[in-house]
């Protein structure tokens, strides 16, 4: 689980951008535009997922914007997985890709959610969508390897022994001569 809520984390270094490029294009922006995305993203990012998941809450409430709403409800999908509530992340990895189906890091997080709830050929599912969007994500790649060692467990080939033959110790020292 350890491997999958640091794939989470990393995921969410994009979403925590709220103010992207098309809007620096047109004004000069100081700081960002919805503080509790922000602050959300940064919680999340922390690893502190109950703050996070609090002020990305807030932050959707004072959303201007789908693109606002999007970054928010894909946020909660990770937070949401970071405290182990698969079926309310996978909520808002859903609303993220019915209005997106191009977001491959919601892909990316609902293969993640899938394979919390074991359901395997959703993830693969997700992992082949993902990849089809961002064939060089090294991200999609982990995934598709945590997927891989719960439907395909590798059989470890090579048995280690360690008992060893104890050379025969005297049990008396020899005397010096």
């Amino acid at each position: 689980m350890n491997r999958i809520l640091s794939l989470l984390t990393m995921t969410l270094l994009a979403a925590a951008q709220v103010n992207a490029d098309e809007e620096t294009a047109a004004k000069t922006v100081l700081g960002p535009r919805n503080i509790y995305l922000y602050d959300g993203a940064n919680a999340l990012m922390a690893g502190n997922a109950e703050e996070g998941v609090r002020l990305t809450l807030m932050g959707l409430n004072m959303a201007q914007g789908l693109r606002e709403e999007k970054v928010g409800h894909a946020n909660l999908c990770a937070g949401f997985m970071l405290l182990r509530q698969a079926e309310t992340a996978l909520e808002h990895c859903n609303w993220v890709l019915e209005l997106d189906p191009y977001h491959w890091r919601t892909y990316n997080n609902r293969a993640l959610v899938y394979l919390e709830l074991e359901r395997f050929e959703e993830s693969e599912a997700d992992i082949r969508a993902g990849q089809e969007l961002n064939p060089r994500s090294e991200k999609l790649k982990e995934v598709k390897g945590l997927y891989l060692d719960k439907v395909v467990p590798v059989d470890e080939k090579i048995t280690i022994d360690d008992r060893r033959k104890q050379p025969e110790l005297p049990v008396e020292a020899p005397e010096p001569q």
